[in-house]
């Protein structure tokens, strides 16, 4: 059976241990350090081939700068000492990871090189292993087959690129992660945003991996009917999954009818036939072209037949010119390009969009594309825009795309292919025995419906809950506010339903990590204030205060009962005349005015139970 969609995803986790290959803290800082700087070429793999993917970052010439603050980062980061012995722990990890998805282990873990020269690894290549292969995932009836499970090194932190110079800091290289890659099972948008959240329970499950954004990327490899294998590297929001799978899916389907079309048209393979169009430009208003002539730049062209209304259609839905931009700019480091498909616009007039065609020796309607920028720029823009437009004779072009915040991706360089991969000298094997296999079997932790089960019968809560707290990764917090302090009910809520409120108002929730979380369901407890202002205490928090300052700042605080009882009292005799007519059906419309009183000061129920008894005597008396 054919599907629309084809994906696979490889996810990868952080470990909270030490480094994989020293001793240093696994955290990042702001620390200043060591300055150190590097330029990587690529190296040919054991049967003399260059990756591709390797090539096309080399032929960029980029210079490397690095930040190594101490504690976080030695000698191993910077290359300058051998890697020590892979850590232990973080071998257990991932050990116990592959048994919770029946795959089989190896029976020794050899770590090799994987070539990387975008500079976030100062060596120029990542260390990776493979430590089990096969296993599946159960979904609703179906399964997802796991293809491998992989522990590797994370790389640098990249904090800064400005012209051919970009900085990272070496905090972060060298985390151990876990790399799980899936079969090519799912077929929905959905689909992958629902592996992604089980894969990303069964890792948590190990209670060994960091939280918070950054700490868990995947990648999406996806295909359609007609195209070719396109891998989304380093989507952080799981929420965004589905959103980026289907933009693919439009993309590739559209490059798919510009094929189609293109063949339908009969028409030869473009040519990069550069030409100087300065002079059918000068007083051009266009803001681009007018500063590159200023500075005595270039504006180049080059005539595109056949491609008229591929580069944009008017419903927007091909969009072959954005694929040649994005090209030009990794290419050449050019602002973009422009094509006749926009044209007129963006200060370019009629009459000089026929003054462009006239000076390269084309007709009416013919397509061309030109850019403006320093003249060897220019010229290496066009020709990588031409060479995107000969790939669309073949259709979609395998290769690696970077996510952007809206759901779309843009173009980072070929996929890579096997020739990146060679053995690592400098790491000694590991053998996995059967007694190390039967510790880690007897010591696994529960799979998550296992908690789900737990949270259910423990404390309470609807299995709908227990499921949504496991899925979004609040079991640890959920359940250490159950247990310690007794807010199941409460915990469950604000976890599910108010995070999400107050992020909608504005508020930036991802301050609220688990040990802020802990520290306001602690402070609820305590007495600290009631329940109704844990949502305006979480939202002061957002914004960096700490609970005790939350608290202070929203004249919380707890009052005895003394003081309670006469605010209430007061409201219910201000409106004497509506309690002796509603009786206790007074009840509820007062609980809005006692509570706006007391402001989070006393407990709903216990303000509710003061409400009555003071009614209850009004209309007694």
């Amino acid at each position: 059976m054919a599907h629309e969609l084809t994906c696979g995803i490889e996810i990868h986790q952080q470990l909270d241990t030490k480094k994989l290959f020293c001793s240093c803290a696994t955290e990042l800082t702001e620390d200043q350090g060591r300055e150190l700087h590097r330029r990587l070429r690529p190296t040919q793999s054991e049967l003399g081939e260059v990756d591709r993917a390797a090539l096309a970052q080399a032929e960029r010439r980029m210079r490397f700068r690095y930040i190594a603050p101490p504690r976080v980062s030695c000698l191993v980061d910077q290359d300058e000492e051998p890697p020590h012995d892979a850590d232990a722990e973080a071998m257990d990890i991932t050990l116990t990871f592959a048994a919770l998805l029946g795959s089989k282990v190896v029976d020794e873990v050899h770590f090799m090189r994987k070539i990387v020269i975008d500079g976030s690894n100062t060596t120029g290549f990542q260390r990776t292993a493979l430590v089990a292969t096969g296993g599946y995932l159960e979904l609703e009836g179906r399964r997802v087959g796991i293809q491998s499970i992989c522990l590797e090194e994370d790389a640098a932190r990249k904090v800064e690129a400005k012209g051919q110079e970009v900085t990272y800091r070496l905090d972060r290289l060298g985390i151990p992660l876990i790399e799980v890659a899936t079969g090519p099972d799912m077929h929905t948008p959905e689909e992958v945003k629902e592996v992604a959240a089980r894969l990303g329970s069964l890792l948590r499950a190990t209670k060994r991996v960091k939280r918070g954004l950054g700490t868990i990327r995947e990648d999406l490899n996806i295909s359609v009917p007609g195209g070719a294998r396109v891998e989304i590297k380093g989507v952080q929001e799981l929420r965004m999954l589905p959103e980026y799978v289907q933009r693919e899916v439009d993309r590739q389907r559209s490059l798919v009818e510009v094929r189609r079309t293109l063949l339908e048209r009969g028409v030869a393979p473009p040519r990069a036939e550069i030409a100087d169009l300065a002079p059918a430009l000068t007083g051009c208003r266009s803001k681009v072209i007018a500063a590159a002539l200023s500075k005595g730049e270039a504006v180049l062209g080059t005539p595109l037949p056949g491609l008229e209304g591929l580069m944009r259609s008017p419903d927007g839905r091909l969009r072959l010119g954005a694929e040649m931009a994005q090209r030009a700019r990794m290419r050449a480091g050019v602002q973009g390009i422009f094509h006749s498909d926009e044209l007129p616009g963006y200060g370019i007039t009629a009459g000089e969009v026929a003054a462009i065609r006239k000076r390269m020796g084309v007709g009416e309607g013919t397509a061309f594309a030109l850019c403006a920028d320093e003249p060897r720029r220019a010229k290496a823009a066009l020709e990588a825009a031409v060479e995107r437009a000969i790939m669309a004779f073949e259709g979609v072009p395998e290769e690696t795309r970077d996510p952007l915040p809206d759901g779309s991706s843009s173009y980072s360089r070929p996929l890579p292919g096997a020739s990146r991969m060679y053995p690592e000298t400098d790491v000694r094997p590991i053998s996995i025995t059967a007694t190390r296999m039967a510790t880690i079997r007897s010591r696994l932790p529960m799979a998550p419906e296992q908690v789900e089960r737990l949270f259910v019968s423990k404390y309470g809560i609807h299995e709908q809950q227990a499921r949504q707290l496991v899925r979004e990764g609040h079991e640890d917090i959920f359940e250490e506010a159950a247990s310690k302090y007794g807010l199941a009910a409460v915990a469950a809520r604000t976890l599910l339903s108010t995070l999400p409120e107050i992020a909608k108002e504005g508020a930036d929730v991802s301050k609220l990590d688990d040990k802020a979380m802990r520290s306001a369901f602690g402070a609820l407890h305590d007495g600290a204030f009631a329940k109704e202002a844990l949502p305006a205490v979480l939202k002061s928090m957002c914004q960096g205060s700490s609970v005790e300052q939350a608290v202070k700042e929203l004249g919380l605080g707890r009052i005895d009962s003394s003081e309670a009882e006469a605010v209430v009292a007061e409201v219910v005799a201000e409106r004497q005349a509506f309690v002796r007519e509603k009786g206790m059906a007074a009840v509820g419309p007062l609980m809005g005015p006692v509570m706006e009183r007391l402001r989070g000061k006393v407990d709903g129920k216990v303000a509710s139970e003061l409400l009555k008894k003071e009614i209850a005597r009004l209309i007694s008396g």
